[in-house]
C-alpha cells in the first residue's frame, strides 16, 4: 500500500475528504465547502493519488467509501475538529449572544422542555431566541442536513439503529445524539368509556376504536407493530399529528389513544382521563437529541445541547435516563 508523503500533502485535501465522507455526496460536500463539484472531484483525485486508494466509489446518487477510507476517516475527522476548535476565535458567551436556534420536537416533548428552556434564556441568554418547529418525522436527518433545524428532539429508534450499525463497521456517522429521558406510553380513555371498568385485555383493546397520533400521517405506528407481532390488529378510526389534539378528541368520544405518561399530567385534562397499562409489551420510549456532526464542535451549538439537556433534567429529574 502506497504511503503518502506528508511533507507535500495539501491538508485542504483532508477537509474535502472529511466532507465527502460525512455527506456521501459530492454535490453536498461542495456546497458545505463553498467549492464547485469539479474542484471537489479534483481534490479527491489528488488525495487518491497520495493514498493509493480509490477512497470512494459512485453508488446511486452518492458515493460509498472503501475499507481504506473508513479506516482513515475517524482519525482525520477528529484531528480536523480539534484544529477547528483551536482556531475558532473565542467561545460562545450566552449572556452576550444574539443567536437564533431552531429546534424540532413533538408537542408533548415541547410542553415538557420549553418552560425550562425559557427559564434558561431569561436567566442566562437574554439575547438568544429559539424557534420550535413541529416534528413531522421519526427520521429528521434530512432536515438537519439541509440546515432547516439545529437540533431535533424525539423518539428516533430507526435512526439510532442505523448510527449504531455504522459504528460497528468502523464508519463515522454524519450525526450524533444524546439521550435525554426515557418514557412510556399508556392507553388513555375518557371517564365513562365502557372500557374504563374491568380489566383491559388485549381482546377488548383490539375490539375498540382507536385514535392514532402519527407525525407523518401514516396510519400505522409502533403499537400496531407490537400487535402485528402477536398476530393482532386494531381499528384506527382517526389519525392526528398532535398529542394534545388526541387528548381533546378522546375526552369527548369513546375512542382510545396512546399518550406519553408524562404528558397526561400537563394536558389540563388529566382529571377527565382514565389510564390503563397496555395489555401487551411495547419497547420503552427513549427520547434523544439529534444533530449533524458538522455542528458538533461549535461552541454555540454545544451550549444549545447543554441547555436542552438541563431542561430535560429539570422536567424529569433522576428518571430522565
Amino acid at each position: 500500500m502506497k504511503a503518502p508523503n506528508f511533507r507535500s500533502l495539501d491538508l485542504n485535501l483532508l477537509r474535502v475528504f472529511d466532507q465527502v465522507m460525512s455527506e456521501r455526496n459530492l454535490t453536498r460536500a461542495a456546497r458545505n465547502l463553498a467549492m464547485t463539484q469539479p474542484a471537489v472531484s479534483n481534490a479527491l483525485n489528488r488525495l487518491r493519488d497520495a493514498v493509493g486508494d480509490k477512497l470512494v466509489v459512485r453508488s446511486g446518487y452518492g458515493v460509498e467509501p472503501t475499507a481504506r477510507a473508513l479506516a482513515l476517516w475517524p482519525a482525520i475527522a477528529d484531528a480536523l475538529r480539534q484544529l477547528e476548535a483551536s482556531f475558532t476565535p473565542g467561545d460562545f458567551v450566552a449572556s452576550e449572544a444574539g443567536n437564533t436556534f431552531v429546534l424540532g420536537m413533538a408537542d408533548a416533548t415541547a410542553a415538557e422542555l420549553v418552560p425550562g428552556l425559557v427559564e434558561i434564556l431569561e436567566r442566562d441568554a437574554p439575547g438568544v431566541s429559539m424557534r420550535v418547529l413541529p416534528l413531522t418525522t421519526r427520521d429528521p436527518r434530512q432536515l438537519l442536513d439541509e440546515g432547516l433545524m439545529d437540533l431535533a428532539v424525539g423518539f428516533f429508534p430507526a435512526v439510532l439503529a442505523d448510527l449504531t450499525a455504522q459504528a460497528q463497521i468502523g464508519g463515522m456517522a454524519a450525526f450524533d445524539h444524546q439521550r435525554l429521558f426515557a418514557g412510556e406510553y399508556v392507553c388513555v380513555m375518557r371517564k365513562g368509556n365502557p372500557l374504563a371498568s374491568g380489566p383491559l385485555t388485549i381482546k377488548r383493546y383490539c375490539g375498540a376504536h382507536h385514535l392514532l397520533v402519527s407525525f407523518s400521517g401514516r396510519p400505522f405506528g409502533f403499537v400496531d407493530e407490537a400487535l402485528a407481532s402477536l398476530g393482532r390488529k386494531r381499528r384506527i378510526v382517526l389519525t392526528v399529528n398532535q398529542f394534545f389534539t388526541a387528548g381533546r378528541v378522546v375526552v369527548g368520544s369513546d375512542l382510545l389513544t396512546v399518550l406519553p405518561r408524562h404528558f397526561v399530567s400537563i394536558t389540563g385534562m388529566a382529571h377527565e382521563f382514565v389510564l390503563r397499562e397496555l395489555p401487551f409489551e411495547v419497547a420503552p420510549v427513549l427520547v434523544d437529541s439529534l444533530w449533524h456532526r458538522r455542528q458538533g464542535q461549535r461552541s454555540d451549538h454545544a451550549w444549545l445541547r447543554l441547555a436542552v439537556a438541563a431542561a430535560a433534567q429539570k422536567a424529569f429529574g433522576e428518571d430522565r435516563v
